[in-house]
């Protein structure tokens, strides 16, 4: 299948195709002797995992676990779909958003919020999962992938409260989640991903930080891809967060609306993205993944808390 790529160490990965896009949102197979799925996607892309899985040799008694890195409909969505189609596999989660994949309808209402008639488009629905299946997770935690090999999860919640990084124990590789932004293949930009309610700067650099402890081999990020430079990629990742709330508080320092706040931080950061003047669809991906509105609402909200 064209949207399977091997990776090394028994990882694949696998292209969503998240509203029919290639390139937004990746899953990972981790196909040992308890196959693990890490990100689902959304509910739509659902059966393009399940046909993924299937062609690389995991029918549905066979997946042991699917882990997702947050709640998000980009990466979570999919979870009570996928569930229906491996009845033998556990559901592994933050115990922050263990309840929402339980009983999503809070989830989705706010979802619905935010996104209007796009949510059925971009998203669709997330189905609920029996709470028997669910296993929530402390700030650390451990899943069992056989022959002891283990996927380490470690609180990180800059982006989400409900956030976790996971390390492979194998391989070295970091499943990063939205903690360390958004990374875009085509270009090699990176950009910060600082949605409302939960972000808070502190908190994220602090995720970045113990991103950087790990000392992973490599960084698997859920938008999107494998990343080798380890270092320097999470050196920009604090860089850019520090960029766009700097350029945010004097926004709202000078009293700008949302709308005036969006468009200052774009202009000023325009040139520190190739995808922005590249060509308009590798733009419009950016956007869709890394939103300048959402990113300086979620700043915007974390300063009316700290600085009203």
């Amino acid at each position: 299948m064209d949207n399977i790529t091997a990776l090394g160490g028994d990882v694949y990965e696998i292209d969503t195709k998240m509203a029919g896009y290639s390139g937004i949102t990746a899953g990972y197979l981790i196909l040992g002797d308890r196959p693990c799925l890490v990100e689902t996607g959304t509910s739509t892309s659902a059966p393009v995992v399940r046909d993924a899985l299937a062609s690389l040799g995991v029918g549905p008694d066979d997946l042991a676990t699917v882990v997702v890195t947050h709640i998000h409909l980009d990466h979570a969505g999919g979870v009570g779909d996928i569930a229906k189609f491996f009845p033998s596999a556990q559901v592994v989660v933050h115990e922050k958003g263990a309840r929402h994949l339980a009983e999503p309808a809070r989830l989705m209402a706010s979802a619905r919020m935010v996104w209007g008639d796009r949510l059925d488009t971009l998203f669709g629905e997330l189905s609920p999962t029996e709470a028997e299946r669910i296993v929530a997770l402390g700030d650390t935690g451990a899943i069992d992938l056989g022959n002891g090999r283990t996927l380490s999860s470690h609180y990180s919640p800059g982006h989400a409260k409900h956030h976790v990084g996971l390390i492979d124990s194998a391989t070295g590789d970091l499943y990063v989640g939205d903690a360390a932004g958004v990374y875009l293949p085509q270009t090699g930009d990176l950009r910060p991903a600082t949605p409302p309610p939960d972000f808070d700067l502190q908190t994220a650099l602090d995720s970045i930080a113990l991103f950087q402890a790990l000392q992973p081999q490599r960084l698997l990020f859920s938008h999107y891809g494998p990343v080798d430079a380890v270092r320097d990629t999470l050196d920009r990742s604090a860089e850019e967060l520090r960029i766009w709330v700097d350029l945010t508080r004097q926004a709202h320092a000078e009293g700008l609306d949302l709308d005036h706040a969006v468009a200052m931080v774009r202009d000023r950061t325009r040139e520190r993205y190739q995808a922005l003047v590249g060509d308009d669809e590798t733009a419009e991906q950016f956007e869709l993944l890394s939103g300048a509105p959402s990113n300086v609402a979620g700043i915007l909200h974390w300063l009316d808390r700290v600085s009203p």
